[in-house]
């Protein structure tokens, strides 16, 4: 028999977190604590966003505490397929975060309760990622992109749509100064119009830009495929992808906008079984993916590095740094390397 406990945790921004959709000082998550009848625990963790996530998370208290009482009836489990169905059979499709917090507790659990979710090397991990430029003021963000470049990043993803535009077009431009070798992506957040995106997109790709993730809002299928396909940038679809959870629907949006690339966030479309269906979905029909977290404290963000690790044919550079943004973090080996993810041969984990 197993038994759930959940735990709130405020994780808290090192600076005010701004993209075009707003601002964040601090975010909630929950973290779960599955034990077997031998001691052995696992830890997950929800970690939903409040009005960019698709559930609601003041429902998410109420249903944790009844996912308390439901988890005592399962089973032992012993293998990823039998931990993913069992949750598939737990948490319903609308609540993602939920459903990717009690897949990682319950993988660690199966795996020894050691924050090896997929893997029992973690020393032996290394992927490559994005130096992640959040927005502010122009000074603020030239701060940002010369502490990632003297990091030893490759690839500098940048925040748009919050300033003006000429002004990002100079900070742009400023960096790919630096560097006519370093890949450049853009994130908008949906932030610019669909009377001027593809005049806007025109002026970015002066730049050699690897892409731009959600350049206008999602739900507007017309529009977006309009600028997949005329685009000089290549498109990354990210918050459109957001609640789509059927095959056909999915499989319906790739083939109709058919996009370049897709940013996957296990916390936000469902956990692994459900990124491992987009991913198979994505190859199908030629499109390039990439793995990002969700602002996740380290337990997350740890699972989700694991994840990206089982795909080592893919060379894109994924989104896994962001452990540093908290002041409270949990303590963890992970450590950003030259613009890798990896971990230090201490293996020590702070208390949940």
């Amino acid at each position: 028999m197993l038994s759930l406990e959940v735990k709130p945790y405020v994780l808290e921004f090192k600076f005010s977190a701004r993209t075009s959709r707003g601002e964040m000082k601090d975010r909630k998550v929950w973290f779960l604590k599955v034990q077997d009848e031998h001691g052995v625990t696992g830890v997950g963790e929800v970690a939903p966003i409040h009005r960019l996530s698709p559930e609601h998370v003041e429902d998410i208290p109420e249903f944790l505490n009844q996912l308390a009482k439901e988890i005592k009836q399962v089973t032992v489990l012993r293998t990823e397929e039998e931990v993913l169905e069992q949750v598939s059979g737990l948490v319903p499709p609308n609540m993602p975060s939920v459903r990717f917090g009690l897949e990682v507790a319950l993988l660690d659990l199966i795996n020894g309760g050691n924050k090896h979710v997929f893997s029992n090397k973690l020393s032996g991990i290394e992927v490559p990622i994005n130096g992640l430029v959040w927005m502010g003021d122009q000074a603020f963000m030239q701060e940002q992109i010369k502490e990632k470049l003297d990091a030893g990043f490759r690839c500098i993803k940048l925040k748009v749509g919050a300033l003006d535009f000429d002004t990002e077009i100079g900070i742009i431009k400023s960096l790919r100064k630096t560097s006519d070798d370093l890949i450049i992506r853009l994130d908008a957040n949906g932030a610019f119009h669909t009377n001027d995106v593809l005049m806007k997109l025109k002026r970015l790709s002066e730049f050699n830009i690897h892409s731009i993730e959600q350049p206008i809002m999602p739900m507007q299928p017309e529009a977006m495929e309009l600028i997949c396909s005329r685009s000089e940038i290549p498109i990354a679809l990210d918050e459109e992808l957001i609640g789509i959870n059927s095959s056909r629907d999915r499989v319906d949006l790739l083939q109709d906008l058919k996009p370049h690339y897709l940013v996957l966030k296990p916390t936000l479309h469902g956990g692994f079984a459900s990124v491992k269906e987009w991913i198979d979905l994505a190859e199908m029909h030629g499109i390039e993916w990439w793995i990002t977290s969700y602002l996740e404290s380290n337990i997350g963000l740890n699972a989700i590095a694991q994840f990206a690790s089982r795909f080592p044919q893919n060379d894109e550079y994924h989104g896994l740094g962001t452990g540093g943004l908290y002041h409270n973090n949990v303590v963890s080996p992970i450590v950003i390397d030259r613009g890798h993810f990896t971990y230090a041969k201490s293996s020590v984990w702070g208390e949940v």
